[in-house]
């Protein structure tokens, strides 16, 4: 199915913009024509508009309500091998052509770089499968606020020792673009995102605890009720005090779903291109080898409707894949721009930006392992459902973060527990994972449920 334009779709006052899918591409065009009159070699533009509310309460009492509306062109240039870049706000003719100058002018004088250039034509896409991505949210302030207060009444409500909020938020969000390139790529599309988002206290003294949750999605039917995250946050909260100091041990370690995402980022982040062709990476040369055990499969789906991180083609118009990234602990497949491919001898694999919708799963997980099991798998060790610091080198591997959650004896949770470091080493981690649960999380463009991981440094008292 290909995507319609945006005039087709909705006029341009349903949607909220100030500018139609044909008035951009008019914009591109005009770039790009003036870029070929100058002597471009070849030439890329996008047009993009986004705009948006939020809104934020504390203790009752509305806060902030910010409107933000902003528009841009980009315009790259290339003269043979070089390559300049350069962008404006101002859509009108002479700034089209002042824009398109200054990114011709830094090509012209940049380093050359054989690597340099438009995707290969044969790796356009030319089919935009339609993701169901657009759904604005016809909020106004005084509903948003509504919304927000709800939330924030909703974790006090949860109990009397929630004395204090760092407040809540409702945002709602939506944009965008159309880009085109002088090999052919032609397309866009319109996108939101919307959430609901509080921060309570609970306790006073010298026993305070703080924690925080959201719901986040593209349409804002599909969004969690503001009293459900309110409550949620403050359980979360309340769980946290009387924390204690744990003295410095080796043990396993349950990350909690959102943060075992992290882990998964970790993976793409060292198997990505950029850091490849640096050999910067702790996983160098991994294609075909295993990297996760024999367990664990990792998808990558950018065809998945309202997915936050779908996508019919990425930031260079070229196509996107399902596929399977890890396939029974081994690597198939890097992160790979098309600079990053030519830099390493390889093919493109659409993912200029980065990951679309990367989902972890362990073929032993069962349906009923939920966290409860999960705790049970995990035995005598550590619940981890705060990491602090950002002490992950990715060139060694080399891990070491400040973290919080609870001490675990017996598969039940014990007591809370807080500033305490866990350390060890990224490949050793990812090797060591003993299970996954089936309580998955999407936490942005990456779903995973909790990750047990055999063994680690804990550091405290």
């Amino acid at each position: 199915m290909i995507v319609p334009h945006m005039s087709t779709l909705t006029s341009r006052a349903d949607t909220g913009f100030a500018y139609s899918r044909d008035f951009f591409e008019n914009l591109v065009d005009t770039a790009l024509a003036h870029a070929k009159k100058l002597g471009a070699t070849d030439a890329g533009a996008e047009a993009s508009e986004g705009c948006g509310l939020t809104v934020s309460v504390r203790k009752g009492e509305l806060e902030n309500v910010e409107r933000n509306r902003d528009k841009s062109l980009g315009v790259t240039v290339y003269v043979g091998h070089r390559r300049g870049n350069a962008s404006t706000s101002d859509f009108s003719e002479a700034a089209i052509r002042q824009t398109v100058q200054a990114a011709y002018d830094i090509a012209r004088f940049t380093a050359e770089d054989p690597m340099g250039g438009l995707p290969d034509e044969a790796d356009i896409a030319t089919e935009h499968p339609e993701l169901d991505l657009f759904h604005p949210w016809a909020i106004d302030s005084e509903g948003a606020a509504k919304l927000a207060l709800a939330c924030e009444a909703a974790a006090f409500a949860t109990d009397k020792r929630i004395a204090n909020s760092e407040g809540a938020g409702v945002s709602a969000q939506q944009s965008h673009f159309f880009s085109a390139h002088t090999h052919g790529f032609r397309g866009g599309y319109a996108s939101s995102r919307h959430s609901i988002s509080v921060a309570p206290i609970a306790g006073k003294g010298d026993d305070m605890q703080r924690d925080a949750w959201y719901s986040s999605m593209r349409s804002a039917d599909e969004l969690a009720s503001p009293e459900a995250v309110g409550r949620y946050a403050a359980e979360r909260a309340l769980s946290r005090l009387k924390a204690r100091k744990i003295k410095t041990t080796e043990c396993p370690v349950l990350f909690e779903s959102p943060l075992a995402a992290g882990l998964l980022g970790a993976l793409v982040q060292a198997t990505s291109g950029g850091a490849l062709y640096r050999r910067s990476s702790f996983l160098l040369d991994s294609l075909g080898k295993p990297v996760l055990p024999g367990h664990i499969d990792v998808l990558e789906d950018p065809f998945a409707p309202r997915g936050k991180g779908s996508a019919p083609f990425d930031d260079e118009g070229v196509v996107t894949h399902r596929r399977k990234v890890v396939d029974g602990g081994r690597l198939e497949g890097y992160f790979l721009s098309t600079y990053s491919a030519r830099k390493l001898g390889m093919k493109t694999t659409g993912n200029a930006g980065g990951s679309h919708n990367l989902t972890l799963s362990s073929r032993l997980t069962q349906p009923d392992d939920d966290l409860q099991a999960m705790l049970r798998k995990l035995g005598t060790g550590l619940f981890v459902i705060e990491l602090m610091g950002q002490g992950v080198n990715y060139v060694t591997g080399d891990y070491s973060r400040g973290a919080s959650g609870f001490w675990v004896e017996n598969g039940e949770i014990a007591f809370p527990v807080q500033e305490i470091t866990i350390a060890g080493n990224l490949k050793d981690m990812l090797l060591g994972i003993q299970a996954v649960g089936a309580d998955a999380y999407n936490y942005g463009a990456k779903t995973t449920g909790s990750i047990l991981v055999d063994r680690m440094k804990v550091a405290g008292a």
